[in-house]
């Protein structure tokens, strides 16, 4: 089937239009969703690709900032940000409980709204997170908490302030919240393809860079945007290695340009350059900085013939002849970017795709690292034999159910040593069992205990402990509250649990493994899958792993 909706962010800039030109012309789709952060941009945009797309096929504009909540997505950041209901909001979307993030979303809404088959992300995310300037919030958090602290009559709501803006203006928080969000709502829109033009940071160029935006070299700002750009890439790699969409990403390493030139009234900050006549003054030992332009005789609106380079900002013809100079940054246009988009849409290979790059370069399992697994683990039961322990789970790898469910294999497959037995015998019975064996063996009950793991009876009334629990987990606290639901989340979060009902999930995962494993209707390496590897024997290990797959997921597909 033909994808039908393409979501374009970034849509209205000079990638993004380029490539939402490019899919109407090429693919020819139902509806093209052009999505950028000023409404101005998105209507010409939208205007002017009505007139070129091909009839039959429907532009919708959507503007405002996809990187906050719905309600927050058409005001500018420092609004927000200097209002403390609104600051103490964007807090809790950042690094508050993601669930309640995600239904707020403004990129949720989008997503969820049009239920797009590909997305096309051309937003300059390194750009839009880093250049919210970190450095510049730390010192004047730094310099308010010393004022504070030295006995000068700072405010502690603006010392707050500052603190939560500076909470704010951090990179990696805001990266990883707004990749958990995005991933989420492809797959719950049944996406099949998220295709993301990034960013090298520097245009190709290395630490060296010689362009900045006015600071001295090296620019932490485009080092910052350089490093949020490859962590972004990062998490790109392992979304792609997660159930859900295609996911590629096409990352320019050199100035795009150009979108437009001419001859334009110069601006600063949106405010446009003014031309006055010149003062000569005589130096001395100072030297004022800035004069009211009042005391100067202005004469017109600063204008020059300029190129636009979209992102990178407007340019003279000398700055534009520097920086795309050979061994500069040189240039790409953005339709011929829009053009590797187009080809890996339609599923051709252009050799451009970092993701697959990354794939293709990293170092992957390996033969001998299998077979010395196998060493290592007949190794270690033996040592396990010699020693009379149980070398099961410390508590120390997440999720906190992996300890609980190994233990709860073990128990198993002391008891019953395959899952036959376990599937025969009454849930009552085996938690009637795996008590008495917990209280025979007081070695490994006090092993269980000492590690955080407490064991909850069969009849549910009953805990045995050692001196700390790993679940709850409720930082700063010793005592809290439990209620007969706690006790029930907690134990299937992290407590070796045996009353019945326990033992009746155990006799239905094991009733699903048995299902899953291949018959004999394919021979040789076809007849293998992962439940292959599930023995008529209890191999807590295997085990555990297909209940990791299935339950809580994050299986490796590639």
């Amino acid at each position: 089937m033909p994808d039908r909706t393409f979501l374009v962010l970034g849509g209205a800039g000079m990638v993004g239009y380029q490539v939402a030109h490019q899919i109407a012309v090429d693919l020819h789709p139902e509806r093209i969703v052009i999505v950028s952060l000023a409404e101005t941009d998105v209507d010409q945009a939208v205007e002017d690709l009505r007139a070129l797309a091909p009839p039959g096929v429907e532009i919708i504009g959507e503007w405002g900032n996809v990187f906050v909540r719905e309600e927050f997505s058409r005001i500018g950041r420092r609004t927000l940000i200097d209002d403390h209901t609104t600051r103490e909001l964007a807090f809790e979307d950042m690094l508050g409980p993601i669930d309640g993030a995600y239904e707020r979303s403004r990129l949720t809404h989008l997503i969820g709204r049009y239920r797009p088959d590909v997305v096309v992300d051309a937003i300059n995310t390194a750009t839009a997170i880093s250049y919210q300037d970190v450095y510049t919030s730390a010192i004047i958090a730094e310099r308010d908490v010393e004022a504070m602290l030295a006995g000068s009559l700072v405010p502690p709501s603006v010392v707050a302030e500052d603190i939560e803006t500076l909470i704010l203006s951090l990179t990696i928080p805001q990266l990883i919240r707004h990749v958990t969000i995005l991933l989420r709502a492809l797959r719950e829109a049944g996406t099949r393809m998220y295709l993301k033009v990034g960013t090298s940071g520097t245009g190709g160029m290395g630490l060296d860079i010689p362009f900045t935006h006015s600071e001295d070299r090296p620019s932490v700002r485009l080092l910052t945007k350089n490093a949020v750009a490859f962590a972004h890439t990062g998490l790109l790699f392992l979304m792609a290695r997660t159930d859900g969409p295609l996911v590629k990403e096409i990352k320019p390493s050199t100035l795009i340009g150009y979108s437009d030139l001419g001859y334009r009234t110069i601006r600063e900050r949106g405010e446009p350059v003014c031309r006055y006549a010149s003062h000569t003054e005589a130096l001395g030992d100072r030297l004022e900085l800035r004069m009211d332009p009042a005391g100067f005789d202005r004469q017109d609106e600063l204008r020059l013939p300029v190129i636009d380079t979209g992102e990178n900002g407007v340019f003279t013809k000398g700055e534009f002849e520097v920086v795309t100079a050979l061994g500069m940054m040189e240039m790409v246009t953005p339709e011929e970017i829009a053009g590797l988009c187009v080809r890996e849409i339609k599923g051709g290979n252009t050799g451009h795709d970092v993701i697959a790059a990354l794939d293709g370069a990293v170092l992957g399992p390996t033969y001998r690292a299998g077979v010395l697994r196998a060493r290592a683990m007949e190794q270690i039961r033996a040592i396990e034999q010699e020693t009379g322990t149980h070398s099961v789970a410390l508590g120390q790898l997440g999720p906190p159910e992996l300890s609980k469910l190994l233990w709860e294999a073990e128990l198993l497959k002391l008891l019953y040593g395959n899952p036959t037995a376990v599937l025969e015998t009454d849930p009552a019975a085996i938690g009637k069992e795996a008590e008495a064996l917990i209280e025979e063996r007081t070695r490994l009950r006090e092993t269980i205990t000492s590690l955080g793991l407490p064991i909850l009876g069969a009849d549910g009334t009953t805990l045995r402990r050692g001196p700390f629990l790993r679940i709850p987990e409720v930082p700063g606290e010793t005592v809290v509250e439990m209620t007969e639901a706690d006790r029930d989340r907690w134990a299937a979060k992290g407590w070796i649990d045996l009353r019945p009902c326990n033992w009746e999930k155990w006799q239905e995962r094991l009733s699903a493994m048995r299902e899953a494993r291949p018959g004999d209707t394919q021979r040789g390496s076809a007849g293998y899958a992962a439940e292959t590897s599930l023995t008529d024997e209890i191999e807590i290990g295997a085990v555990v792993a297909w209940v990791v797959a299935s339950e809580i997921g994050g299986s490796r597909i590639k």
